[in-house]
């Protein structure tokens, strides 16, 4: 009781500190005292679990013992009694013990070799009982009353549940402006970073962590099938390509995490991954800078 009131008493007073894990420090945690009362707990109810099975198995000795003296006295040959595991045992097979097979001897022999008739036991034909009885009350709740909806239905709900938390969580962050017309990319390595983490966990499985091509393009070439420019990048992945399987990223990321993946995908540019997929679409050349006006140069070096 004093440990779990000194937990409790910790518990509160660390209420105000950033949460962390039992493992990050668990001497100083304040459930470090309940798990540690826990622990004997287990440990004591183990320790009279293997007590209390070697008493019963010395019982039995001393039982067994008592009793082969007691015939070898009366001078008749002793047979150990069967375990009460035993008798369940027969029980739910209904065996027939060997010196009573004579009563479901048939008629049948062949090489000495004698047939019984032996039926079923009473613990399968209740499996098969109760199978019967779940096949009815299944078809009746699933396909006659509608009571309960189907795996595919099921997983439809799950996946909607999925939807909408995944919307609530989008809808909670703070939004960041993305204005497409002026993006620019820039290698800024958070921004990559971010961008890899997400494409690890979402677009690897069809583009390859290298982004060297599996199911979908390899990202990595000069060759792009909806455009190699930064906003044609980030519109792919916003909108997706949903007649060649690829989803609308746009509706499960925000803009950021688009923009992230977005400079991802650009800084793989020229990275040759080894057995990358071939090129498909056509070459994207990236066009040429604007020239500098030299009529403005020319007079903001005479000072004009």
């Amino acid at each position: 009781m004093g440990l779990f009131a000194t937990a409790a008493a910790r518990a509160q007073d660390a209420a105000a500190s950033p949460v962390k894990g039992f493992w990050d420090d668990p001497i100083h945690d304040p459930m470090l005292p309940v798990y540690i009362v826990f622990g004997f707990m287990i440990v004591t109810i183990a320790l009279i679990l293997v007590v209390s099975i070697y008493l019963l198995k010395v019982l039995n000795m001393l039982t067994r013992q008592a009793a082969e003296a007691r015939a070898a006295k009366l001078g008749i040959l002793y047979v150990p009694e069967a375990s009460w595991a035993t008798r369940i045992w027969e029980r739910l097979n209904a065996s027939v013990p060997v010196q009573e097979e004579k009563s479901i001897e048939m008629d049948h022999s062949y090489d000495d070799i004698r047939e019984l008739d032996n039926h079923l036991p009473p613990w399968w034909k209740w499996l098969f009982y109760a199978t019967a009885v779940w096949a009815v009350v299944y078809f009746v709740v699933y396909h006659v009353f509608d009571s309960m909806p189907l795996q595919a239905a099921e997983y439809e709900q799950e996946v909607a549940v999925a939807d909408a938390a995944a919307l609530a969580f989008k809808a909670s962050q703070p939004v960041e402006a993305i204005d497409l017309n002026t993006l620019v990319y820039t290698k800024d390595d958070a921004l990559i970073q971010k961008g890899k983490s997400i494409f690890d966990m979402n677009c690897n499985s069809c583009h390859r962590a290298d982004g060297g091509g599996g199911i979908g393009p390899n990202l990595t070439d000069a060759y792009w099938l909806h455009g190699g420019e930064v906003k044609e990048v980030f519109h792919t992945i916003q909108e997706g390509v949903l007649d060649k399987g690829m989803p609308a990223w746009g509706k499960t990321m925000s803009p950021q995490e688009v923009r992230d993946v977005t400079f991802f995908v650009m800084s793989l540019q020229g990275t040759n991954p080894t057995n990358g997929k071939a090129p498909q679409g056509p070459l994207y050349v990236p066009a040429p800078a604007a020239p500098a006006d030299s009529t403005a140069t020319a007079h903001v070096s005479a000072g004009i």
